[in-house]
């Protein structure tokens, strides 16, 4: 037995572990890292670096299953480095850091780049809430190395249906390789599709400047959620990262955003099924709903609600994901009316909100929505 960081580890559970290489120009965060890493016998923390020179040369003589990445780091930064590999030999990374605006927008360009997840840098003065801290890290680092790292690709748009029902909502969630996803597939939705709300898992302080990324490509208006929005053609609403989850309720006309606090769900916060259950209470048959990328099983039991209450449900396949976690457990649960590749999730959710255009019975379980003519000075522009 060796005492690793906060326990001790059998030597021989290291057999098979994965392989992490820690990259960070800070000692001291590579000391945490390392010891926090060591706690969880899955892992293995092969060796450390202090710049991208350094870390090219370890990449190559150990061979690491995944790397951890700070994009701040001296002579060629964080985010060159990750395009300069990812584009010869792509390695799974988890980026790493601390967030500041500016740091937020290198990390959206990071993951357009092919990092599969972002977790926020541990802070050295959390104390006695360290050890929960790494626990999320471990699993999350153990998670990424099973995953697909892809580069943007250019993807033709999928045709479209001319017509659309403003009575209709669409709302997806996702997780790790969720950014992406989103990137490529957002930009399909025609300017005045039904409104979209989206829970993607990004920690505190991201889903900002991921929605500022998201609206300079969409041709929908891209924002971050505030408690109260209502929910209107032409706007996408992204849940904030942090303390509370993201749920839909019925407005005067169409439906609102509420963020309320509570627990965890799945590991997540906000959570997809605390979403999608909400939308399954309020909106019946006028939904179609798609659960994207990501690890573990938030959002499945949600999926499955939706589908229950009338609404079209779509999951991510296995091709398409970078981790093949919450589609897989949504189609385990028989949650999903469809399994689809990523580029046809938004024109199979089009074509069924084109199909309730064209039918009496389902426009009149739904409230009518404030059009984007009505609610438009409510914008404020990002």
């Amino acid at each position: 037995m060796r005492e690793r960081g906060w326990g001790a580890v059998p030597v021989r559970e290291r057999e098979g572990a994965t392989r992490v290489l820690i990259v960070d120009d800070s000692a001291m965060v590579r000391q945490v890292l390392s010891q926090g890493l060591a706690t969880d016998p899955r892992l293995e923390v092969v060796g450390t670096a202090s710049s991208a020179a350094a870390a090219r040369e370890r990449m190559a003589e150990l061979k690491p299953d995944v790397v951890t990445l700070d994009l701040e780091m001296p002579q060629m930064d964080g985010l060159t480095f990750l395009r300069s590999y990812m584009a010869d030999a792509p390695v799974p990374t988890v980026v790493i850091s601390s967030l500041t605006r500016a740091s937020g927008d290198v990390v959206m360009r990071a993951m357009e780049a092919g990092a599969v997840d972002i977790i926020s840098k541990p802070s050295l003065g959390v104390g006695e809430g360290l050890p929960s801290i790494m626990r999320d890290i471990c699993a999350r680092v153990w998670a990424a190395a099973r995953a697909r790292p892809t580069l943007p690709s250019g993807a033709v748009p999928p045709s479209m249906p001319p017509e659309a029902s403003d009575d209709w909502i669409h709302v997806i969630g996702a997780s790790t390789g969720g950014v992406q996803a989103l990137s490529r597939i957002l930009p399909f939705f025609p300017a005045r599709s039904p409104g979209v709300v989206i829970v993607q898992h990004m920690p505190m302080g991201f889903t900002a400047p991921f929605a500022r990324r998201l609206d300079a490509i969409c041709r929908m208006r891209v924002r971050e959620a505030a408690d109260g929005d209502l929910v209107l053609p032409g706007l996408v609403l992204i849940a904030p990262g942090g303390l509370r989850h993201m749920e839909l309720e019925r407005a005067d006309r169409g439906y609102r955003v509420r963020l309320v606090p509570g627990d965890p769900v799945c590991y997540s916060r906000p959570s997809v099924d605390r979403l999608f259950t909400s939308v399954a209470g309020v909106a019946g048959q006028a939904v179609s709903a798609a659960l994207l990328t990501g690890m573990g099983r938030d959002g499945a039991a949600g999926l499955l609600a939706i589908r229950r209450a009338g609404g079209r449900t779509f999951a991510q396949d296995e091709a398409s994901s970078v981790v093949y976690g919450m589609p897989l457990a949504a189609r385990d649960l028989n949650a999903a009316d469809e399994i689809v590749t990523l580029d046809d999730i938004p024109a199979r959710m089009m074509l069924a909100c084109a199909a309730a255009a064209r039918s009496p019975a389902t426009a009149a379980c739904a409230p009518r929505l404030t059009t984007e003519r009505e609610e438009t000075a409510t914008w404020p522009r990002i």
